[in-house]
């Protein structure tokens, strides 16, 4: 059993390395990430860029400004000389030949920057997307423009927007003719990422937005429900393993136990070649045909033998290396087994009793010991192995 609970133990710790993977697996699968940062100019990848509608001098009042690695910088400058003076900072999708190319952020439901700006206002950020039915590839005025709107400070701010809450402005339904009531998008056509002005930004003002560590975050709760069956159906499958591995390892420690006990070589030579020494032949005769009375002790073999104590414990020390409790136990468990054995009927109290122990639950506890199994667990495991091919013929009843 000592093997078994071995390799018992190296599955089990197998099993739970196993699950440690596949939950750092499925969870990456489950919360993806990706992060978005400016491509070189003739790379693909997202490019940055800066628009407005107010133009000074002939130039746009927003332009872009230390644009490196993960961060767009863009400033403005904001004149009433329009009706809805705008200014943005966008990112907008390139392959390596400059087309523009559409990303899938299906997967995605949230989006996270830190902001900065150089006075306290509320910026817009809104994404375009390409919608069959009225967008033009590369036009970007027909997309669809969900957005939504976040306050920026002058320091360092932490942003998360839901994607999912992004609102498609009423403008946009009257300039392309589309029914108001169709507010329903898909992330999986994204071309351009707008970081914006809005209504509330101050006029005739220097300004300047910087934002960084731009980041999608998805979540995909199937990816855990998958990693969830996974784990169950690995532990339900230990679980049948164990049972089974062990009931063969107990059924092969229980038949081994059987097979050591049942000759009894002091049983043997007692009936088969008797002792020459008649003290030692009496001592075993007596033990043997009194060991099922729950009140033997060593003082009763003594007075029934005339033998004293010292030589009753160096027969038994010398010839089976055993105690004389050690050998009573094991007499009375041995034919306890065989009873087991065959007399399914027979209640374990019974038996128990029938083989010399007043107390059943002191039985059940040296049976266990002995064989490695309760006496109930015993008797199944042996009509199993009777089920099988014999390869021993079944024990003889103790005289």
């Amino acid at each position: 059993m000592q093997e078994f609970y071995k390799k018992a133990l190296l599955a089990l710790i197998s099993l739970l390395v196993v699950d440690a993977l596949l939950v750092v697996f499925f969870v990456y699968l489950a919360f993806p990430t990706q992060t978005l940062s400016g491509a070189n100019k003739n790379s693909a990848g997202w490019h940055y860029g800066a628009f407005s509608n107010v133009v000074t001098g002939a130039v746009p009042s927003a332009h872009l400004h230390d644009t490196s690695g993960d961060r767009l910088r863009f400033d403005f400058k904001l004149k009433d000389v329009v009706a809805y003076p705008a200014a943005s900072g966008y990112l907008q999708r390139q392959d390596d030949k400059g087309r523009f190319i559409h990303e899938d952020w299906s997967k995605f439901h949230s989006v996270s920057f830190v902001a900065k700006c150089s006075l306290a206002t509320a910026m817009s950020f809104e994404v375009s997307i390409f919608d069959e039915k009225s967008s033009e590839p590369g036009k970007f005025e027909t997309y669809l423009p969900p957005r939504t709107y976040f306050s920026c400070y002058e320091q360092s701010t932490p942003v998360t927007l839901d994607l999912a809450r992004l609102l498609i402005p009423e403008w946009w339904y009257l300039s392309m003719r589309q029914d108001l009531g169709r507010q329903v998008f898909k992330l999986d056509k994204v071309g351009k990422i707008m970081f914006g002005t809005a209504a509330a930004t101050p006029r005739d003002v220097d300004v300047y937005i910087e934002i960084s560590e731009l980041t999608l975050h998805g979540r995909d709760y199937r990816y855990l429900a998958a990693l969830g069956v996974i784990i169950l159906s690995g532990w339900v499958a230990f679980g049948v393993w164990f049972f089974l591995a062990h009931s063969r390892a107990l059924l092969a420690s229980v038949d081994s136990k059987i097979k050591i006990n049942l000759p009894l070589e002091a049983y043997r030579q007692l009936t088969l070649e008797p002792y020459k020494d008649k003290e030692k032949a009496s001592v075993f005769r007596y033990i043997a045909s009194s060991y099922t009375d729950p009140k033997l002790d060593l003082e009763s073999v003594v007075e029934g033998t005339g033998a004293n104590r010292y030589k009753i414990n160096e027969v038994l020390k010398s010839e089976l290396g055993m105690t004389f409790t050690g050998y009573l136990n094991k007499l009375r468990l041995t034919e306890a087994s065989r009873l087991l054995t065959e007399k399914s009927s027979a209640a374990v109290s019974e038996i128990a009793y029938s083989v010399g122990y007043a107390n059943v639950p002191y039985f059940n506890k040296l049976f266990k010991e002995e064989f490695g199994c309760t006496p109930k667990s015993f008797r199944m495991l042996a009509a199993q192995q009777q089920e099988q091919p014999a390869d021993r013929a079944p024990p003889e009843p103790l005289a």
